[in-house]
């Protein structure tokens, strides 16, 4: 099967040189389900020609706001409900999440309360996970056709199920401990409370429900469609 990576984001190059860009983190966590991954660089205006040259979809975090004005988000939203409307499966991570959410009529915002930053729990319908977290902004609006599928007191639309036609988290499955380490060291200095990323360091040592995410994900591309 194969996956395109709509790469909405890059890797602070002081990471990405030892740990590799938001691409090969994912080819990393869904190894072993036999995908093939071409990635698309849409937050340097590199597009796919159509929704279908692909089977699905793979929408990337990315440093970025949905509702910042760059010129790649319009056209990344008109192929999000392009890819929708044709029924060619959608995963989206953090920022993919909130785009999508943003594409299909919902809402983005910052979130008053703050960040959510490392090893994180989730209510899954009833199934607690545990993954890694790094956001400020959070769905705050859920769009008519999806439906919430995890959540926690931090953030309320933590997941959301588009039918067959997406599947969306604001976690990052995808970010391993020592990413979560280094982007402590990196971006969150200055940006993010003191507080929260020593929370963050205290946790980096907890198990993760990663390949968890991973199968869902991989089940979510697989699913027969009609």
């Amino acid at each position: 099967m194969k996956i395109g990576i709509l790469q909405t984001g890059l890797a602070p190059e002081t990471l990405s040189a030892e740990m590799g860009d938001y691409p090969d983190m994912f080819a990393r966590l869904l190894a072993g389900h036999g995908f093939h991954f071409v990635t698309y660089r849409v937050v340097e205006g590199e597009f796919p020609a159509s929704v279908h040259e692909c089977d699905g979809w793979l929408i990337t975090g990315s440093k970025h706001g949905v509702y910042e004005d760059h010129p790649w988000i319009p056209p990344l939203e008109d192929f999000i409900r392009q890819a929708y409307w044709a029924h060619i499966p959608i995963v989206g991570i953090c920022f993919g999440h909130q785009i999508v959410a943003q594409a299909m009529g919902g809402k983005v915002e910052r979130f008053d309360q703050g960040w959510a930053v490392g090893a994180t729990d989730y209510d899954f319908q009833g199934q607690p996970m545990r993954l890694n977290a790094w956001h400020r902004d959070q769905v705050t609006e859920v769009p008519p056709m999806a439906e919430v599928v995890a959540s926690n007191d931090f953030c309320a639309n933590a997941a959301l199920l588009y039918g067959d036609r997406a599947f969306t988290v604001q976690a990052h499955p995808e970010f391993r401990p020592e990413f979560i380490e280094g982007l402590i060291e990196t971006r969150g200095k200055g940006l993010v409370p003191e507080p929260v990323m020593a929370e963050a360091t205290d946790r980096l040592d907890l198990p993760l429900d990663d390949k968890t995410m991973a199968d869902r994900i991989a089940a979510f591309f697989e699913m027969a469609r009609a």
